[in-house]
Parts: C-alpha cells; structure tokens; sequence
C-alpha cells in the first residue's frame, strides 16, 4: 500500500483554508517536539495547544516538561495568539489502557494505545472548546510512525465530529528546525519518548555503549 503525503495534504489545506486564524488545538508531547509546529503552523491558525501525557515517567518528568511548554510559548513570537491547556496528570489512564502490553517493543501494540489514548482525549477537548481542528506534534520525531497517527487522528474526527489536521512534521526539515530552536530558547531535551517502558529501553541502550 502507498504511503499517503501527509505533509502534501496539509499544504493544500492551509492553501484552501489558511491565514484564516481558525483554531487549532494542537496534542503537544513536550516543547522542543512543539517548537517548529507552533512557529509554522501559527502563521495560520490560533492555537491551544494542549498537554496531555499520562504516559510520562516519573511524575516530576510530566511537572518539567509542562513547564517548559509554558515558558516556550511565552517566549516565541508569533502571528496568532498561542496559549496552553492541560488536564492535569493522572497517570493511572494510561498504565490502565497498557495493562497486558508492557513488554510489547517500542513502537509497537503499547504506543498505539497510547497514541489512541492522547489522541482521543485531544479530540473530545477540541469538541468541548469548539475548535476548528485537532492534531498531534508527535509527526515531527523521526521515531513515530507519522502514517499510524494521521490514521487514527482521521479515525477520531469521524468519531467525534471534529476536524482532523493532516501532518508529517518531520517534512520540510522539521525535526531539525526544531532541534534549532530548542538551542534557542535552551529547552530541556529528554532522552527518552516519556513512560517508564522507554526510559527502561533507554537506559539498556546506554549500558550497550
């Protein structure tokens, strides 16, 4: 099966409907992921982005990188407003949705549902805030699957009747214009996706060395 132009898709759009500044909320993992998206996309939408992550681990990793979100947001300069929105950290959504799959591999069974489980969660919100679309920062690692995502993202917005945002944010050099910006503005840069299951994988990987 050929692989769809997410990056293609939203190009279209912003060309069809951009510089319009309809809201977006926009799924953000951390600030260095969401760094390049809010520069690029904030030329055309206004933005929530919203931080839901109850997979992080350990609890002060969820308080530091929300954090830094904030300070990220007040820090850049942009076109239409951004602000932030979060719904607190509850970490036992997620080890509830994951139960049976902590030992599947990284990227696989366990981070769909996890991918399901933020994705979902941002599109009952963009429901409950009357925002024109939803969409994820995750596109923007080389380390998702940017397919899976837009799949389950278009899936939800049939669900719950609200627009999806097509992306693959890793395109037009992304991940390293955010890697730019993270210098930037001295973002704390995590070595690890965020739940206890990736920083195990990390922390192996590094003994390997």
């Amino acid at each position: 099966m050929n692989k769809i132009n997410y990056q293609k898709q939203l190009d279209e759009l912003i060309a069809n409907d951009g510089g319009s500044g309809k809201t977006l909320l926009l799924h953000s993992c951390c600030a260095p992921c969401s760094s390049y998206v809010i520069e690029y996309l904030s030329q055309y939408f206004r933005i929530i982005v919203f931080y839901y992550n109850p997979n992080l681990y350990p609890n002060e990793e969820y308080a530091r990188r929300s954090s830094e979100q904030k300070r990220l947001i007040g820090e850049m300069e942009t076109k239409y407003p951004v602000t932030y929105t979060d719904e607190g950290f509850d970490s036992r959504e997620y080890y509830s949705r994951v139960k049976g799959l902590e030992h599947e591999p990284e990227g696989g069974a366990r981070c769909r549902e996890c991918f399901e489980l933020r994705l979902e969660r941002t599109a009952k919100k963009a429901v409950e805030l009357g925002a024109d679309y939803f969409a994820t920062t995750l596109t923007i690692s080389p380390m998702k699957d940017a397919q899976l995502l837009n799949e389950i993202g278009r899936s939800l917005s049939e669900k719950y009747g609200v627009a999806w945002l097509p992306s693959d944010f890793k395109k037009k050099n992304g991940y390293k214009r955010s890697i730019e910006l993270s210098r930037e503005h001295d973002l704390y840069r995590q070595d690890y996706c965020g739940c206890v299951f990736s920083k195990q994988e990390r922390e192996r990987q590094k003994t390997e060395i």
